[in-house]
């Protein structure tokens, strides 16, 4: 490979909710982060608790790369990199249907494994913010999957990708709206047999403190600063979240509608529907393990993608090529 001062990048973040787009500059010791787009795509809607990608979310996902497509011609960029996660990896249609988006748009795509997808969250995470050197819980609530990774700034300890994501524990609990009380202690019950295996792990490792990585903890952290009114710096790397407070914001999300919890200053339609069975599942792990307190990290997949990028562009030292 020719090597070059720097890149012109693209990563696309293939995940079971959102379609992500980021385009970065590139050189050996930094990336500079130029355009960032989502696209609601819940690939996982009418399809995910059956093992496929029902027929109307395959049309969203094919519009959504066209448009991406468009852009990364539009802005001239060198390098592509597509990551399908945890739909694609699980759905029986799932490799067909990466074969049909890389034949009708041009874009390579790669379905990463669960530990893969962990390991690049844990990479983001400790770009975005100091973890420090007692070890932390990092938890990223995907549409299909939830990882779950222990570590300090220096290494991980544990890491585990479950399929319990929000799209899921939609599917299987949240049948009315506002959720029935009878639903949630059946989520905990169901929640408690998935994760027998973290139990082990936070009981050995103890960890204090819960990093949740974008998506909802970026809104739940949105709703917090509006309401407390904490400044939002939409340029941080870290976003503040008050325990006590989550914990309010949750009863509130909790006992609405769809139509009431739109009108939570700072809830996304995007997330509107998914995050109740999110925020149960985040609170389920704050009081099983009694956290001290929460961290929210902005970056997630998508940086860590990017940087083991930057690594494989000038250092030939890619995980995700050293494992492909």
């Amino acid at each position: 490979m020719s090597m070059k001062d720097s890149y012109r990048i693209a990563v696309l973040d293939l995940g079971t909710n959102t379609f992500n787009l980021l385009l970065a500059k590139v050189t050996a010791s930094a990336y500079y982060i130029y355009y960032n787009e989502k696209f609601p795509v819940k690939i996982g809607q009418d399809g995910i608790e059956q093992g496929v990608i029902a027929n109307e979310a395959q049309q969203r996902a094919l519009k959504a790369l066209m448009h991406y497509k468009e852009v990364i011609r539009r802005e001239g960029v060198s390098k592509v990199y597509g990551y399908a996660t945890s739909a694609f990896r699980n759905a029986r249609n799932g490799q067909t249907f990466k074969d049909y988006l890389e034949k009708k748009t041009g874009l390579s795509i790669q379905i990463i494994p669960g530990e893969m997808e962990a390991r690049f969250i844990y990479e983001g995470v400790k770009i975005a913010l100091d973890i420090g050197k007692e070890p932390c819980l990092i938890m990223d609530i995907g549409g299909g999957s939830v990882e779950f990774i222990i570590g300090n700034n220096k290494k991980i300890f544990f890491l585990k990708s479950y399929e319990i994501g929000a799209q899921r524990l939609l599917d299987l609990f949240h049948k009315t709206d506002p959720i029935e009380k009878e639903a949630r202690g059946q989520m905990k019950e169901y929640l408690e047999k998935k994760l027998v295996e973290l139990d082990d792990a936070v009981k050995k490792y103890k960890p204090r403190i819960l990093i949740g990585s974008s998506g909802t903890f970026d809104t739940l952290s949105e709703i917090y600063c509006l309401r407390t009114g904490n400044e939002i710096d939409l340029e941080a790397t870290e976003f503040p979240l008050d325990i006590d407070q989550y914990f309010e914001i949750h009863e509130e999300i909790i006992s609405k509608n769809k139509y009431d919890r739109l009108k939570i200053p700072g809830m996304l339609n995007m997330r509107a529907d998914m995050i109740v069975v999110a925020s149960c599942l985040a609170k389920h792990v704050l009081d099983r393990y009694n956290f001290a307190g929460i961290r929210v990290s902005s970056h997630s997949l998508k940086e860590g993608m990017l940087g083991d990028i930057q690594n494989e562009l000038f250092f030939s030292k890619s995980f995700i090529a050293s494992r492909s």
